[in-house]
């Protein structure tokens, strides 16, 4: 998805409406190997919601999403391989995606990235009247 820093304008009203918000997927947790295996059961025993549920403690909020951005682990669709097995959880934003096979596990959240381009630039407030100040007048020194 691309998205645009532009604002559009409205022809029947000349008012500004505002780009779509950009609906990402960040990583919030990744196992594999023997981590992945005592996770992998737990998908068998308890289904893949008590998994999302059980994951989902690895999520920091704005912590994790920072550190996916950071780490370059956000995606634009949910990563995965044509054997996966990709569950979706609507209600909480989390998708768990895993692989029986290669021994992986990932769960990630759906999210909002801040767009840095559309910020309104504000320049810094004065203090304390420094865009007032004048160079002091300087002196020949001391006059006894």
């Amino acid at each position: 998805m691309n998205i645009t820093s532009a604002t559009a304008r409205s022809s029947s009203t000349d008012s500004v409406v505002a780009p779509p918000i950009e609906r990402r997927w960040m990583s919030v947790v990744f196992m594999q190997g023997a981590d992945a295996g005592a996770v992998l059961d737990l998908i068998e025993r308890n289904g893949p919601e008590a998994t999302i549920q059980h994951l989902s403690q690895w999520d920091f909020g704005d912590e994790t999403r920072d550190a996916a951005m950071v780490n370059g682990y956000v995606y634009d669709e949910i990563p995965q391989s044509p054997t996966d097995r990709v569950i979706r959880d609507g209600a909480s934003g989390y998708a768990l995606t895993y692989n029986q096979h290669f021994e992986y596990v990932s769960l990630l959240r759906h999210f909002n990235p801040v767009v840095e381009d559309a910020r309104e630039s504000v320049p810094p407030p004065t203090r304390f009247g420094l865009d007032r100040q004048r160079p002091a007048r300087r002196t020949n020194g001391l006059r006894l």
